[in-house]
């Protein structure tokens, strides 16, 4: 971020803050606090993307996050959602599956004790092959291997499914193939893991990259909740299979601004998709988990 954007953001943060702790204080006193969901990528120092966070910047946000809010899972979130939420929650969530992760994001994670959903997209860590979107970009790092994922389940790492292949899953427009990033890579997932893989999140996850079939296809397969990723709150009432997350972003002020709830970003238009009413998503349990395939 600009020095002058940073300057601009931090004015407004501070100037919106009363208004901030009154609309949090009604919210919480009805039950209303948000349930906000962050996504990472990759944690390093060598500053090579915009998705790339640098260590000390997440381990400051960490920190934050405990001091501030609840740290939750997210089967506690789906919860809140909902039974209702009388305090700011969040729960921490990564996307593809990067090696650089087992240095310091994963490790700090276990010993703060602080819940994760890693999403992983099995082609990339069951061959060791880089991401295309690296590539393109003349990086090569090293995804996360099976054996990686194995280790951090038993530290207690939610392992979620995040496609085959990462492809845009708004533009597939066969079923089969539709039904194999999905439902196939995460069956197949859970049997390298032996455990269960409860959540699925599209890649790129913006509404251009969803599909109400992908919705159908997850649901039916035995998710329990599905992740996007275009910058929205959960609140309690909304639907809690469709579980709406906010990039992190490198600058410690702009997560602040997000998850003290920005005035401006309270009426993002919500995903719209349609299951068959024998299947409707707030009868998704989270008290008993379902497993794909079963």
């Amino acid at each position: 971020m600009s020095p002058w954007k940073h300057a601009a953001l931090a004015t407004y943060y501070h100037a919106t803050r009363p208004y901030r702790a009154w609309w949090n204080a009604r919210a919480a006193a009805a039950m209303r606090a948000p349930v906000m969901i962050l996504f990472y990528h990759r944690v390093a120092d060598d500053d090579a993307n915009s998705w790339t966070c640098s260590r000390r910047v997440f381990e400051r946000q960490m920190h934050w996050l405990k001091r501030n809010c609840d740290c939750v899972s997210l089967a506690e979130a789906q919860r809140r959602i909902r039974e209702g939420n009388a305090r700011p929650a969040v729960v921490v969530t990564f996307d593809d599956g990067y090696g650089e992760n087992n240095d310091f994001a994963l490790p700090l994670l276990v010993r703060e004790k602080i819940p994760c959903t890693y999403f992983v997209t099995l082609h990339h860590v069951r061959h060791g092959i880089p991401f295309p979107h690296d590539m393109r970009m003349g990086n090569t790092f090293r995804p996360n291997s099976l054996d990686d994922l194995r280790h951090w389940a038993g530290e207690g790492i939610d392992i979620g499914a995040h496609t085959r292949t990462h492809p845009d899953i708004g533009k597939i427009d066969d079923r089969a193939r539709l039904e194999d990033e999905i439902v196939t890579a995460g069956e197949e997932l859970q049997q390298f893991l032996s455990r269960p893989v409860r959540y699925f999140a599209f890649p790129f996850g913006l509404p251009a990259n969803m599909q109400p079939a992908a919705f159908e296809l997850a649901f039916e397969a035995g998710y329990d909740g599905v992740c996007s990723a275009y910058g929205a709150y959960n609140f309690p009432g909304d639907d809690p299979f469709h579980l709406q997350r906010i990039h992190a972003d490198e600058d410690l002020l702009r997560v602040r601004n997000w998850l003290s709830v920005d005035p401006r970003k309270l009426n993002v238009p919500r995903y719209r998709y349609q299951l068959p009413t024998s299947t409707a998503p707030a009868t998704s349990s989270v008290e008993q988990p379902r497993q794909i395939g079963v």
